[in-house]
């Protein structure tokens, strides 16, 4: 739960937003759903709804959303790209007159790019909640 969540319990009151929509848009954070009323975000576990509000409504405009209400998995994947590409370009050329070397690189490129999209989207998601 971040910060900026609201926890309404089920059996206080069983409520859902008879217009809003089921969605697969945003993090589901372990619920059994999730939905969307304009920026409404709701996210329905066994015993309760967490709910908060973002900025942006991502079905309107997703790299809006990405930007003012999501900017770890923006960076997350700024990093794995960027991350991934030198090292799968530093592989090729430790290893340029090797058999294997385009293999390597792209297999050492993929790891990397997955270890440190990872990184950079923990690390932004810690620096937000702080």
């Amino acid at each position: 739960m971040t910060w900026d969540e609201i926890e309404v319990p089920k059996e206080i009151r069983p409520f859902m937003l008879e217009e809003a929509e089921e969605t697969k848009l945003g993090q589901k954070n372990g619920a059994d759903k999730q939905y969307r009323y304009g920026n409404l975000h709701i996210r329905e576990y066994e015993d309760k709804y967490m709910v908060h509000m973002d900025k942006i409504d991502p079905r309107k405009d997703p790299l809006g959303h990405l930007v003012r209400d999501a900017p770890e998995v923006l960076i997350g994947l700024a990093s794995a790209f960027f991350g991934g590409k030198k090292v799968a370009s530093q592989l090729y050329k430790m290893q340029k007159n090797s058999k294997l070397a385009k293999d390597t690189s792209l297999l050492g490129g993929l790891l990397a790019s997955l270890a440190l999209g990872y990184l950079g989207y923990s690390l932004t998601k810690k620096i937000k909640n702080f």
